[in-house]
């Protein structure tokens, strides 16, 4: 990509778009293209194909879609695989009809089996059933990396896909009832200490492991993907290294200066006992993450308590347009 290159982020406001926008920004790239979902509903077919039209980008990042943790997931399955499946036909369809040079779509690590071998290696897509809480947006998800493969194939699109493991940081979603593990227990050990509760409740046994990513440690291997990668076949993106909820709880009561008890509910479920990727694909072509877990819990918890009011009066669940 060029300095001068017309760039278009399909989700600019939200946890790695956001994160992607300001690299670009720093990195000295000049013209890039972001809409609001005021001004761009991307399940709107015709209003996507008006905007490819009209702005012709060079370069596409497909960062926009509805995400939502475990409960979120099983309370609105209908609208997170048509919201998804909506978004993500659009937005690379019309990127192949306008002569896009270049699209990256961004998956997720829920898209692999429930059971599958850890840690997981791009190959084990598709090779068993899986988790059933996230089984719609998984299977949206499925779709949109396959369309970028079989376009690669039959049109010879430089489609690329990247699945990212689970992220965190700046702009990340606090909703207590929709959010990810991570975000969601330091907005609750937070309130926890700001109100001197005796104790804060995590979901489960405590027992799953989980890897993490700092969105902009994301925002750093997409870019480097969309210089370096011209393979159809999906690449990892994580940082090769995982942690049991019960050890991240546990720093984030720490971090935070939260000094009551940690209590963990078994009878809320864990989900799929453990998600590792295998990232040697993307560590052999040069990429690696830079920042540890504490260091970016740390550093996304400054930014939270500086946001406070935002976050907590921010509205989230929305379709996934509004997250552009």
């Amino acid at each position: 990509m060029q300095k001068s290159d017309k760039i278009y982020i399909a989700g600019h406001r939200g946890l790695v778009g956001s994160a992607i926008h300001r690299l670009l920004q720093t990195e000295g790239y000049t013209n890039l293209v972001t809409r609001t979902s005021a001004e761009l509903d991307l399940r709107d077919h015709n209003a996507v194909k008006a905007f490819y039209e009209a702005q012709r980008p060079q370069y596409v990042f497909v960062a926009a879609a509805k995400v939502g943790g475990i409960h979120a997931n099983n309370t609105y399955p209908a609208e997170f695989i048509y919201d998804n499946l909506s978004v993500q036909n659009n937005l690379i369809h019309e990127a192949y009809r306008h002569g896009v040079t270049k699209l990256l779509f961004l998956g997720s690590s829920c898209i692999y089996p429930k059971n599958c071998p850890q840690p997981i290696k791009e190959e084990y897509l598709l090779t068993g059933p899986l988790e059933p809480t996230n089984e719609a947006y998984a299977i949206a998800k499925i779709a949109g990396i396959k369309m970028c493969q079989y376009y690669h194939q039959q049109y010879g699109s430089r489609f690329i896909c990247a699945m990212p493991t689970n992220l965190y940081g700046p702009g990340d979603n606090y909703d207590l009832q929709n959010s990810h593990v991570l975000p969601a227990l330091i907005r609750k050990f937070h309130e926890a200490k700001v109100n001197n509760a005796p104790t804060v409740t995590v979901w489960g046994s405590g027992s799953p492991r989980r890897e993490f990513l700092h969105s902009d440690d994301a925002a750093k291997g997409c870019y480097f993907l969309m210089q370096e990668y011209e393979q159809p076949t999906l690449i990892n993106l994580g940082c090769g290294e995982d942690h049991s909820i019960g050890e991240m709880a546990r720093m984030i009561k720490m971090i935070t200066g939260y000094e009551g008890q940690l209590v963990f509910d078994s009878s809320k479920p864990d989900g799929t006992m453990q998600k590792l990727l295998d990232v040697s694909k993307l560590s052999t072509l040069g990429f690696k993450a830079s920042i540890g877990l504490e260091e970016g819990i740390g550093r996304t918890y400054k930014e939270f308590c500086e946001n406070y009011d935002q976050y907590i009066n921010k509205k989230h669940g929305a379709p996934a347009s509004a997250k552009a």
